[in-house]
């Protein structure tokens, strides 16, 4: 019998009928009627004729189908069903702790940059070294080992955060039937517990001004520089700054709405912007505003600023770590707000906190924005007075009653 040649192949042209085009030793290609061409072995097993396909030309050549050919014949010279031993290696892979942890991310309706922070854990820490055990192999002392390591390397919180994960992993395998035991349950006392550190940030006015003078002087690429100066004034998530898109901002009304799927508390959030905001947006805009972003990188205009870049700069000022972080700000404008008297449901708004009562929350977000309206121009004046003379610090209390 004739075998095969890539110029057969190619000249086989669909029928009304599937046909077979043979190679020789149990090897042929199914010519379908959609001008499939498929690879298919038949074969024998004990007294039972069995087939097996090899893939689809051409992303398998012929060349490639005899080769797989060579190692499945060697499979049915040992007795073994080729057939049966790759759907029992699918299904063992499809249980790994990286497959259910993949099937189990993609689940989750996380926050960009919180996904971005759980890829990297998985693939830093977990994956390799835990993630091709099959999940009902998984044992307490391999997640234990695996912590122990993190620790080692005096990252304690990180260990406590992978610990976690790996238990809600494991806890997802467990519902959905592919586990009966999660051996990261019992682990969190196992751990030496990391003493919980605030983000630094400044809460004295003299030494904000001293901090907003020098933001206004800095010297840099511009989009980090406008970002700097705008934080102050909305202090939301760095992260959700970072991100702007300016088809989120409407100048005119004043106000920035940030989608639910870039915040953390997974619901829209609406900033009304004070007039210094806008002021700065309307100067960015003629840099930015024919993009999709309000800061994007350097490198890539498609993406926004890194996560580090605000801080980065920040040191750049001569602000270290455990002074002053781009997240601080947020804390420094609760702490300022409460200090001069303005309502905690209003500032907890602003800053996005979840409300736990329910029908508290749709209240207070359908009723208090123009008080918010109010308070954020307040802090923006508050904050300019804080600039221009810090010998003179203005007083929040009065802005808020006049």
């Amino acid at each position: 019998m004739a075998r095969l040649t890539e110029a057969a192949i190619r000249a086989a042209k669909p029928k009304d009928k599937p046909y077979k085009l043979s190679d020789g030793r149990g090897l042929h290609l199914l010519v379908t009627p959609t001008g499939s061409r498929l690879w298919r072995f038949r074969f024998r097993v004990g007294r039972r004729e069995k087939m097996t396909g090899l893939g689809a030309y051409p992303d398998v050549s012929l060349k490639m189908a005899r080769e797989r050919l060579d190692g499945e014949r060697k499979l049915v010279a040992a007795e073994v069903n080729p057939a049966a031993k790759r759907r029992a290696e699918r299904a063992a892979t499809a249980d790994t702790f990286e497959a259910i942890a993949a099937e189990w991310l993609g689940k989750q309706k996380y926050a960009p940059a919180t996904e971005e922070r759980t890829r990297w854990l998985l693939g830093s820490y977990l994956l390799p070294r835990l993630g091709s055990e099959p999940i009902t192999a998984l044992k307490r002392a391999d997640v234990l080992k695996v912590l122990r390591l993190i620790e080692e390397r005096g990252k304690h919180e990180t260990a406590q955060r992978a610990r976690r994960l790996v238990s809600q992993i494991c806890r997802y395998s467990i519902h959905t039937g592919r586990a009966v035991v999660n051996p990261a349950a019992d682990l969190a006392g196992a751990l030496a517990t990391a003493s919980a550190t605030n983000r630094a940030a400044l809460i004295e006015p003299r030494e904000l001004g001293a901090l907003l003078r020098a933001i206004d002087g800095y010297v840099g690429q511009p989009a980090t520089a406008f970002a700097l100066r705008v934080l102050p004034y909305v202090f939301v998530r760095p992260g959700e700054l970072r991100a702007g898109e300016w088809s989120e901002f409407d100048l005119d009304a004043g106000e920035w709405r940030i989608p639910a799927a870039r915040t953390k508390m997974r619901e829209m959030h609406l900033v009304p912007l004070a007039n210094q905001v806008i002021d700065l947006l309307r100067h960015l805009e003629a840099l930015t505003g024919r993009g999709r972003l309000l800061f994007p990188a350097v490198t890539h205009r498609d993406r926004p600023l890194s996560e580090n870049t605000l801080n980065a700069a920040l040191r750049r000022l001569g602000y270290a770590g455990d002074q002053h972080t781009a997240h601080g700000f947020r804390s420094t404008a609760s702490t300022l707000l409460n200090e001069q008297g303005w309502h905690p449901d209003l500032i907890e708004l602003q800053l996005a906190h979840r409300e736990r009562n329910k029908v508290r929350a749709a209240y207070n977000r359908a009723q208090r924005l123009p008080e918010r309206r109010k308070m954020m121009q307040a802090w923006a004046d508050y904050l300019d007075g804080l600039k221009a003379d810090t010998s003179n610090v203005v007083n929040l209390r009065t802005a808020k009653s006049a």
